[in-house]
């Protein structure tokens, strides 16, 4: 069988409301959250994108679309939780490489933390790295943060 390699991406500006939590692959981080209408968690966008892409079922739009209010301020992991089957119905999971670029919050501490989460999730090892923008671009700028994510798929 021929391995099949999806990549996602997934971008968020941070939000104006206070009372808005800032998520990132199911960890709460202090600071402000990122706008959106789910909870905003640009890792576990990315890695349901790259996810669906790898076994070739879509993207995330399709599957939970911005307009629907059944996913107002949903929790995101939730959403990977139910695209996990979708994807292991006809594919065994790798593995996934995530990079969050982002200026703040550090990462590093929660880092392991998030690798956790997400491995519980699509039951198989999840490398998460963080990389600065180096103060260029609305990210340099500390307007929001993105994610990008790559996973590998072997079809069954």
């Amino acid at each position: 069988m021929i391995p099949r390699v999806g990549q996602g991406f997934d971008i968020h500006p941070f939000s104006a409301d206070p009372d808005r939590r800032l998520v990132l692959a199911g960890v709460i981080f202090p600071g402000p959250g990122l706008e959106g209408h789910s909870d905003a968690d640009v890792v576990a966008h990315a890695v349901i994108d790259a996810l669906l892409g790898a076994a070739g079922l879509g993207d995330i739009g399709s599957h939970f679309p911005d307009d629907d209010s059944a996913y107002a301020n949903v929790d995101s992991m939730q959403l990977l939780a139910r695209v996990v089957p979708e994807v292991t119905a006809g594919h065994r999971i790798g593995n996934v490489d995530v990079t969050v670029i982002l200026e703040a919050p550090k990462l590093a501490g929660s880092r392991e933390e998030m690798q956790r989460r997400l491995e519980q999730v699509v039951s198989a090892p999840v490398s998460v790295k963080a990389k600065r923008a180096e103060s260029l671009g609305a990210l340099g700028r500390r307007e929001g943060i993105a994610c990008l994510a790559v996973a590998l798929v072997v079809p069954l």
